[in-house]
């Protein structure tokens, strides 16, 4: 069992270390910082790390020994809303966000967790809605620190 108390941001310079585990993370276990997750063949890794922190993709952790934990998010069923403009993707952003759903937003397409009372508010609006299983990467918040 590895204990992972430090937190290695991506946005820093991590290219060059060696990596000995991997974690896949759906979005909402890349929110947790207190956490025992236990891999398919049997890996566990008790997360301690300071609340509120939030991991990216390629974000990597440290254990107390010193092994070193790639983060990597883990495909998981999504929406996904294109609109013909884009207006059209603003005001579905304007709804989604009044109902406070965590919301991946790109220039071309949000993308949330899979709700059936949203994703007919969305086709009702005209938008296109395809169901996705890919990695789900949800703004943070703009009161949220950076580590």
């Amino acid at each position: 069992m590895l204990t992972l108390t430090q937190f290695v941001s991506t946005t820093n310079d991590v290219k060059d270390v060696k990596v000995d585990f991997t974690l896949f993370l759906n979005a909402e276990e890349r929110t947790r910082s207190r956490y025992r997750f236990q891999t398919e063949d049997g890996q566990v890794f008790w997360l301690r790390l300071p609340r509120g922190t939030v991991f990216q993709d390629g974000d990597q952790l440290i254990s107390l020994t010193g092994e070193v934990v790639q983060i990597l998010a883990k495909p998981e069923p999504v929406l996904t809303i294109t609109a013909k403009s884009p207006l059209d993707l603003l005001r579905a952003a304007y709804h989604l966000g009044n109902r406070h759903v965590p919301l991946e937003i790109t220039s071309t397409y949000l993308r949330f967790s899979p709700d059936s009372v949203l994703e007919a508010m969305l086709l009702q609006l005209g938008l296109e809605v395809k169901k996705e299983v890919v990695p789900f990467h949800p703004e943070i918040g703009a009161y949220s620190h950076s580590h």
